[in-house]
């Protein structure tokens, strides 16, 4: 097993048509490729950010003929470099709502795994506004682990990063990384992004890859950015901030089995049984 892996993370402001970031996208991978890394990520939504949902529709096609997927498989297989592309809308063939669907694809431009996300947003809000994710998308029913020369890697987009049980199966599977493409609001960012990639990091003893969008985006919405990567001890390897562009870095894949021998959490981990529910003191 390959023990170094050279990564390039990439920051992305995806605008509200395929053919933009297909250009985006397609130069960033020649660029990797030139520069000797063996892998490019992207962030959540990179193939198509549109959240009006008429000029959207009209956009988003089923896998098969999905423009952003297939620029992406073909610069792969001409520039020789693995790509995770982050994600892209497709339509499902199982549901009358869309895919938020990710994508490993190896040097030749094959598909080595998908995933769709699981976990959706839907929220009541205190000021009585209401965010159902679930009315456009449904959500995926399994969770992906992807075998590659370097080890198994685990696969999810952004909400995800909140229900750490996913990212628990996929340590106690052996993963030695995982992928968060995101497009995380400034608000909960700012909160919340930094310390829950590391909780993922730290909890699991592996690495952390986040790429994500940055900016104000053709269709109005603002995403905090701050693409990262955090190695298995918890500690933060990159924050692009807000900047726009591309960050290669190495990493050593031995540490995870150096942090999961130092901290043996995934070893030590037990199944017990939920406590039974109990009635408050004093109830009637």
């Amino acid at each position: 097993m390959n023990q170094e892996l050279k990564l390039a993370l990439v920051q992305m402001c995806s605008t509200n048509t395929h053919a933009g970031n297909i250009e985006v996208v397609t130069e960033h991978i020649a660029a990797a490729a030139a520069r000797g890394m063996d892998l490019v990520c992207f962030p959540e939504v990179a193939g198509l950010m549109n959240s009006d949902r008429r000029l959207a529709a009209a956009q988003i096609v089923a896998q098969a003929d999905d423009p952003y997927l297939a620029a992406c498989r073909e610069a792969a297989a001409a520039h020789h470099i693995w790509v995770h592309t982050g994600s892209t809308p497709m339509r499902s063939s199982e549901d009358s709502r869309f895919v938020n669907r990710a994508h490993l694809l190896a040097p030749d431009g094959a598909i080595a795994a998908s995933y769709d996300k699981i976990h959706l947003f839907d929220v009541d809000l205190p000021d009585g506004k209401r965010i159902r994710e679930s009315d456009r998308y449904a959500p995926g029913a399994r969770a992906v682990v992807a075998a590659t020369p370097w080890g198994p890697w685990g696969m999810s987009i952004c909400y995800d990063l909140r229900f750490p049980h996913l990212y628990r199966d996929y340590g106690h599977a052996g993963v030695n990384l995982m992928f968060v493409p995101s497009a995380f609001a400034e608000n909960t960012g700012l909160a919340h992004w930094e310390v829950l990639l590391r909780a993922r990091a730290i909890e699991n003893g592996c690495f952390v890859i986040a790429s994500a969008q940055s900016g104000v985006h053709a269709d109005g919405r603002r995403t905090y950015g701050h693409a990262m990567a955090v190695d298995p001890w918890g500690a933060v390897m990159v924050d692009m901030h807000d900047t726009i562009g591309v960050h290669d870095l190495s990493l050593d894949l031995s540490k995870v089995a150096r942090t999961r021998q130092m901290i043996p959490s995934l070893a030590n981990d037990r199944n017990y049984e939920a406590a039974p529910s109990m009635a408050l003191e004093g109830a009637a």
